[in-house]
Order: structure tokens, then sequence, then C-alpha cells
């Protein structure tokens, strides 16, 4: 039986020529780029409370697309990933904690099947009775690996865990894992809704009219957007985001505050860590918007409200 290829609004399509992929490492051979600074560390370690905490709303920034959120009394993860290396390009940017420091997880919520966002390694390490909430067409790929508690989701597809409200949002993406896979399995954002507060996970994304209707649905405080890997921007703006049109997003998204990710700890893409952040900056700063509204993390940091 075929299986099911997703796809994504209006039939955007991320595919790429052979002359593409040469047209960009030619590219970057010819570039030159600064990978001596990188994102900063916090100095404040929290682990320890963190792993006592079953009351307070946290979100700790672990690197990439990682966070832990503490939320209705729960630990969920994003997209979990402590992997050391992606491909041939070795890790920048230590994680925020160490793996064996977390305190046991209860939610995992993948966006999509790409290695920098879904590493059964980093999984395999977990502590505690996890349920994994992942986009459609990837349960096999848990059950193979002894996986039962997983849990699938299509777009919009809202679930309930204890005391919270999981729902799976459109993205502008792609997946791919082997070389006969390609958009088998779904990719997404995931809202997370409690009494008290609303955070909006957007995965991986190119800008798209989504960002928009997910704002009407949902009464965001918090939405945590990738800012990188977007250049060169011909090859990557259907899929990654750039800052400013990661700003546009967010005043589409109505929500209260911004959480960059995405940057600084792998090199997808010709940007750095650092120029993803500076271009941000400067685009909220031309836009005159609330300073207040975005709250730009620490690798290891957390947002305790």
């Amino acid at each position: 039986m075929p299986r099911k290829i997703y796809q994504n609004y209006d039939n955007i399509d991320n595919n790429k020529t052979m002359y593409d992929m040469i047209k960009w490492s030619r590219e970057r051979r010819a570039k030159k780029k600064d990978l001596s600074v990188q994102i900063p560390h916090s100095e404040r370690k929290e682990a320890e409370r963190l792993r006592g905490n079953r009351k307070d709303f946290s979100i700790t920034w672990i690197g990439h697309a990682t966070f832990l959120i503490q939320s209705g009394g729960l630990n969920i993860l994003t997209d979990p990933v402590w992997a050391k290396w992606m491909g041939t390009q070795r890790r920048l940017t230590e994680p925020g904690i160490a793996i064996e420091d977390l305190p046991d997880i209860d939610i995992v919520l993948i966006s999509h099947s790409h290695y920098d966002h879904l590493d059964f390694a980093t999984i395999k390490k977990l502590k505690g009775d996890i349920t994994y909430y992942v986009p459609a067409g990837l349960e096999q790929l848990f059950a193979r690996r002894g996986y039962a508690k997983v849990v699938e989701a299509d777009w919009w597809d809202k679930l309930d865990h204890a005391s919270l409200n999981i729902s799976f949002v459109p993205a502008q993406h792609w997946t791919k894992r082997t070389l006969t896979d390609t958009n088998t399995s779904h990719w997404g954002g995931w809202v997370i809704e409690s009494e008290s507060k609303t955070i909006y996970f957007a995965g991986d994304s190119g800008y798209f009219r989504g960002f928009k209707e997910i704002g009407e649905k949902f009464e965001i405080d918090y939405a945590l957007m990738p800012i990188g890997a977007y250049e060169p921007e011909w090859f990557m703006r259907t899929s990654h985001i750039n800052p400013e049109d990661a700003i546009k997003a967010f005043t589409e998204l109505k929500a209260t505050k911004f959480i960059p990710m995405h940057y600084g700890a792998y090199r997808l893409a010709d940007d750095t860590g650092p120029e993803a952040l500076d271009r941000l900056l400067k685009e909220w700063e031309r836009l005159a918007l609330d300073k207040c509204a975005l709250a730009a993390m620490k690798i290891g940091e957390t947002i305790w409200d």
C-alpha cells in the first residue's frame, strides 16, 4: 500500500535540484564566516530547582529547538536533541543542561523527523514515564524502537493530557530521514495550553499564511520561534524563516512574548548564530517594538512566570 505523502499549505514545494545543491556548495566555499563567537551560556545554573519543581511555570532553553517547559505540574521537552554531531558538523554550543541533570519527563513533543529535531540516541537517555506526541506518519518509527506511549496528530488535532490541552498546528516545511521516506510523515508546531499560560512552539517553518491562522485560534503568551538556518535565502526561504519574517510572523500570531530559537547550536546553513540574533535585534529596534516583548535567552537560561 503506498504511503501517504504530506503537503504544505498551497502545495508549496521544498524540492531542490542537484544544480541547486551544487550552486549552494560553491557559494558556501566562497564565504568566510567567523565561528569564534557563539551564543553565550547562562551563568545561572538552575537544574536542581527545575528537578524539584512541580508547581511553578518555567521555560528553559537547552539549545537549538530543545526547551524544557514546566507547565501544569508536568515536565515537557520539545524536539530533544543533545547530539554532539549533526552529520559532519560538530555542535557549536553545549546543551544548556546536561541530559542526566534533567527532571523526569512526562511529555515529549516532536515537530518533525529531521535529525536535528528527532534524535533517538537522545530519547533513549531520557528518564520518566513519557508520552510522545508526534506528527502523523511517525508512530511506527517509534514503535519499531519499542516506544508504546506514542500519540500521532494531524494539523489542528487537539489532545488532552492531564491538565493540559496540546494542539498540533501547521508549519511550512518538509521531512526526510532516508532516501525513500521524503514527506511520508508530517511536520508542524505545537500549542500547549494550561490554565495560566499558552505556549506556541513553532518547530521548523518558512514564513506562510498559517501564522495568522494560528494567532486567530489561540491566545498565545509565549511564541518560541525559529530565526536561524536561513542563508542562502534563495535556497532556504521556503523551509526556514529569516529573523525579519519571524518578527512578522510573531505580530500575526499576536503573542505576548517572542523567544527566538533554532540558531547557534548547529551550522545547518551559512548564517551563524550571532548573525541571526543581530538581524533580529536590529529589526526589532527598527520597528520600535516593545523591548519587554522580546526574550532572547542565553543557553541554559530559565524564565519563571
